[in-house]
């Protein structure tokens, strides 16, 4: 239940994230007024994204300790422990990937805003971690369905009393 609010959160963070761009195209120079709103979505999304992303890779350890916990309190299959793993392995380096590139649109927006950073970087970074952020949701949803479904089988395990 956790994991889905939590990636509720990322998917407004990418809408967020999208209005943003869209006011942003909307723009008629950095001294228009509608760059306030830009900026403020642009931040409200990418502090979005990172709680979001940040939450799911805490969510997956602290599960995973209580599920290396029960394994070694119950003497579980320890298998159970290496899928733990695979699934950090599995959506760590996206989730990482997603949180630097919103990281860095949104920095390098100020760049943009002064004149110091030219645009096509801006907006190589905002398509890149939109790109990013797709696939970082993808991976959250099965990694976490899987997660679920393992913390589901072994509640049933040591309610059934069978490893």
């Amino acid at each position: 239940m956790m994991g889905r609010a939590l990636l509720v959160i990322g998917l407004m963070a990418t809408l967020g994230l999208v209005a943003a761009g869209a006011f942003g195209y909307a723009l008629a120079g950095p001294a228009d007024p509608g760059l306030q709103r830009h900026v403020l979505l642009g931040l409200a999304g990418a502090l979005l994204l990172l709680f979001a992303h940040c939450w799911i890779m805490f969510y997956l350890i602290g599960t995973g300790r209580a599920i290396k916990d029960a394994v070694k309190e119950h003497g579980l299959d320890p298998d159970l422990v290496e899928q733990t793993k695979a699934f950090k392995n599995q959506s760590y380096p996206m989730l990482m990937l997603a949180i630097g590139l919103a990281m860095a649109t949104f920095i390098l927006g100020g760049g943009v805003a002064t004149g110091a950073v030219p645009n096509w970087v801006h907006h190589g970074l905002f398509y890149a971690m939109l790109l990013a952020q797709g696939r970082a949701l993808q991976l959250e949803h099965r990694v976490l369905d899987g997660n679920e479904r393992l913390m589901a089988d072994i509640n049933r395990r040591l309610a059934s009393g069978s490893p």
